[in-house]
């Protein structure tokens, strides 16, 4: 099965019906179906073909729309860029993915072409509103999705239309995403969770949604209570912004509200501790990646308990291999584009290698403790970062931390924190409060102060450029 027989339930099925919001403008189902068939149409004649790669370096529209479903109509391999990125970090995807062009507003230097989207959508409007005839496997790609680089190079995983199909309809049934809902995005396109969840879900449940260009804390609330959601997908750091609102808004937008999901990033049990007494609903957590998707889930309906990312999702198998998830599905990929060798050391019998380390309860909560390649081993002991994070951000005086290992002459490995602070703190309480509560090779060396953490657009800490900037300076 491909994407656009799924979609079809909503372009075929409710083509009348309004389907996006976008910056005061509305388009219905059918709109979004022509307007792409046209743009399909246009690429066609610009010489794109099955199989060709074509870049997007776009913020949240409608063109961004268009192209990707231009893109999956076409058969023509989607490869969203990172709009944070600068040359260096476009410069390799475009030498990796070696795309047919690049649709972007911005500039910046390339090798192909760079169209841009207000003369594709000026251009298009005269071709064709019928889809083009294109047979295209389920198992063929449709998008390239580069990793987020939290450790390095960002590789680029190939994800196929069953890959997308079987997310989304496994996400629809599990968080019971319908078309009463009214969905509120503001997550950026060029990501997974976004694209892969959000996106998908809206086109194949055919429900309302309001596309935002990007997350504003000082509108949230506006926005919120003005088009009044029944459906939203946040980050981390979205979620502890909104707990900026005022207690009554807080308490009306939570009336209205069915569902907040939140990933690409661990969120703090306090958090949603506190988000659960300001809005009423507690945060579903979910875990996915790049190369995979979704893969486990708190309940929509059962505890979704803090500090959990749940139970694996139907038809999803879980392991725990000297406590690494490894994982099995419809919805892993089936390796990274032009890297063979990654390939196979991604995969072990099948399957798939995350790199994440997690827990699992007796009634089969998964709880993340880190990363692989985060792993400190001091003294022959190991070291799990995130549980001396989380410890640290329970102080009152820590907005957050990140904790990795330094090369130790005698341990071979000893933990270092950077840490954000609201308030003064002098480091003995710091480090005594350790003592009292961590085993004594879990006690960070030196506390480092930052004025923040480096994060990709989704959130996730990027430990490696802590490492490679070094300390600033101890408290």
């Amino acid at each position: 099965m491909n994407l656009t027989q799924l979609f079809d339930l909503s372009f075929l099925g409710r083509r009348d019906e309004v389907a996006l919001e976008f910056e005061g403008r509305t388009f219905t189902f059918g709109e979004i179906d022509a307007r792409s068939n046209r743009l399909a149409h246009l690429f066609a004649q610009r010489g794109l073909h099955t199989g060709d790669r074509l870049c997007v370096y776009l913020a949240n529209s409608v063109e961004l729309i268009d192209t990707y479903l231009a893109c999956v109509k076409l058969g023509v391999i989607f490869v969203p860029i990172n709009i944070l990125y600068r040359d260096r970090e476009i410069g390799h995807i475009l030498r990796d993915a070696e795309p047919s062009a690049v649709v972007s507003d911005a500039s910046f230097e390339s090798a192909v072409p760079i169209w841009r989207p207000a003369e594709l959508t000026a251009e298009a409007a005269h071709l064709p509103a019928a889809r083009p005839a294109v047979v295209l496997d389920g198992d063929a790609p449709a998008g390239i999705i580069y990793t987020s680089g939290t450790t390095g190079a960002s590789k680029g995983a190939i994800l196929t239309h069953h890959n997308f199909a079987a997310n989304a309809l496994n996400l629809l049934a599990c968080w019971q995403i319908a078309i009463a809902d009214r969905f509120l995005l503001a997550l950026p396109l060029f990501h997974v969770h976004a694209l892969g969840n959000g996106l998908h879900c809206w086109l194949i449940a055919g429900c309302r949604m309001r596309l935002l260009p990007r997350f504003e804390h000082a509108t949230a609330a506006a926005t919120f209570l003005d088009f009044r959601p029944t459906l939203f997908f946040g980050v981390p750091t979205i979620y502890v912004r909104l707990l900026d609102i005022p207690p009554e808004q807080a308490r009306e937008i939570g009336g209205f509200m069915r569902l907040f999901v939140s990933g690409s990033a661990a969120l703090a049990a306090q958090v949603l501790e506190e988000f659960r007494a300001r809005f009423g609903h507690t945060i579903l957590e979910r875990y996915g990646m790049s190369e995979t998707l979704m893969n486990i889930s708190n309940p929509y309906v059962g505890e979704r308990r803090p500090g959990s990312v749940g139970l694996p999702l139907p038809g999803v198998s879980v392991r725990l291999v000297e406590g690494e998830i490894q994982l099995k599905g419809p919805n892993v990929f089936p390796g990274y584009w032009r890297r063979e060798e990654a390939t196979r050391a991604a995969f072990v019998d099948g399957w798939f290698r995350t790199g994440d380390l997690a827990e699992r309860s007796p009634d089969g909560y998964y709880t993340l403790s880190g990363r692989r390649s985060d792993l400190i081993i001091s003294g022959g002991f190991n070291i799990y970062p995130r549980e001396i994070e989380e410890f640290l951000e329970e102080q009152d005086e820590v907005a957050e931390a990140a904790v990795l290992g330094v090369p130790d002459r005698v341990r071979g490995e000893v933990p270092v924190a950077y840490v954000v602070l609201k308030s003064p703190l002098e480091p003995a309480v710091l480090d005594e409060r350790c003592r009292a509560r961590l085993a004594s090779f879990k006690v960070p060396r030196e506390f480092i102060p930052v004025e923040r953490l480096p994060r990709n657009a989704m959130g996730k800490v990027q430990k490696h450029l802590l490492r490679e900037t070094g300390p600033e300076g101890t408290l």
